[in-house]
This record gives C-alpha cells, sequence and structure tokens, in this order.
C-alpha cells in the first residue's frame, strides 16, 4: 500500500522504487554508498543517447556490484547468481569485441606506417630531394596508442575488481561473524574464479613482454 509504484514493473519502474525506497528500506539491506550505483544506471540506462563501449563497461561494473550486494542477503532462489553469470559473459564478451577493435586499429597503422616507409624510400632514390628534416609518425598511430593504453587500463582495472570480488567472498567464508552475510558462492566457484584470474594476469605479463 506504500509502494511508490505498483507491480508489475519495467526496469525504469525499479530504478525509481529503489531511489525512492532507498533510505527507508534497501538502505538496509545494501551498503547505502551503492544509491550512487542506481543513480548511475538510471542515469545511463534512461539518456535519449546512443552508448559507446567504455559506457556500457562501466553499466555493467556498476550492474555486477549490485547483484553483489545484494547476493549477500539471499540468492532469490537461485535468479540472482544466474543473473550475475549473465552479466559476466557480456563483460567478457565486450573486453573481446573492444580487445578486436583494438587489434584492428593497430594493424591498419602498421599498413600505413609501411607504406610510409616504402614512400620516403623511394623519394630517397631521387637526386636532391631527400629531405633532412626528421620524419614523424603517422597521426592515426598516437591514436592507436593512446587507445590501446586505455585498453590495458581496462584490463587491469577489470582483473583489479574480479580479485577484490573473490576476496570479499572468500573472507565472508572464512569469518565466522560474516556467516549470516556470505554469499551464496560456493568455494569452488571461487577456485574456478581465481584460475580465470590467474590467467588473465598470464596474458597481460605476455602482452607486456610481447
Amino acid at each position: 500500500q506504500i509502494l511508490y509504484l505498483k507491480p508489475p514493473w519495467t526496469l525504469a519502474n525499479l530504478l525509481k522504487c529503489y531511489k525512492k525506497h532507498w533510505m527507508a528500506v534497501f538502505g538496509y539491506v545494501v551498503p547505502r554508498t551503492l544509491l550512487s550505483t542506481i543513480e548511475c544506471l538510471s542515469k545511463h540506462l534512461y539518456a535519449d543517447k546512443p552508448f559507446d563501449s567504455s559506457t556500457v563497461r562501466i553499466l555493467l561494473q556498476e550492474s555486477k556490484k549490485l547483484l553483489h550486494a545484494f547476493s549477500c542477503r539471499s540468492d532469490y532462489n537461485g535468479v540472482l547468481p544466474q543473473a550475475y553469470a549473465e552479466v559476466t559473459k557480456l563483460c567478457e564478451t565486450l573486453g573481446e569485441v573492444r580487445a578486436a577493435l583494438v587489434e584492428q586499429d593497430l594493424s591498419e597503422d602498421i599498413m600505413v606506417l609501411s607504406e610510409n616507409a616504402a614512400c620516403e624510400k623511394m623519394e630517397a632514390t631521387v637526386p636532391n630531394l631527400q629531405s633532412t628534416e626528421e620524419k614523424e609518425l603517422h597521426p592515426s598511430f598516437h591514436v592507436a596508442q593512446e587507445n590501446r593504453h586505455q585498453e590495458i587500463w581496462s584490463v587491469l582495472e577489470g582483473v583489479w575488481n574480479t580479485m577484490n570480488l573473490y576476496s570479499v567472498e572468500l573472507f565472508q567464508k572464512l569469518d565466522p561473524s560474516a556467516v549470516t552475510m556470505a554469499a551464496k558462492a560456493s568455494f569452488e566457484e571461487a577456485f574456478l574464479g581465481l584460475q580465470k584470474l590467474l590467467a588473465a594476469v598470464k596474458d597481460i605479463r605476455e602482452g607486456i613482454g610481447r
């Protein structure tokens, strides 16, 4: 009778209910600082403008934070772990797409640099045409390098968030005082997650080595 909006709800309705009843209800269930997550989702999901990949990554990470926070209370008959797994898959897919785009950009830049080098070599064979000025790299190369740096930062940030997530779950499992608040994830799930984390760190080290 006191609900701000009556069911059935859309996602937009739910986000409005979260904000309306946050202090009186949800703030007692999950950390109150997560209100910023609700506001972030509400702001971007219903903005009249297209998403870029960075915005999508932020929305997925914020969604994972919210789902994980509620998982400390209940698994909601298995629905919440399933939702968390789907969001995680979306994060992985987005990472693969972003990596493929960066790799494509780098390949194109390498081709451009090769063509420029060939032209410079031909010009050097023509008498009195060789310039003593230092050749500058193609501008798109610097753009690609900047994108690559952002991609590396994104991967490291993902590793850090994953490490924090499983650390919280493991400490909740091991701390007797947190048994009532422990997430429903099993030790097997945590171990598999850490194995994926080790693989991701190995890939990063190999990438840095190359």
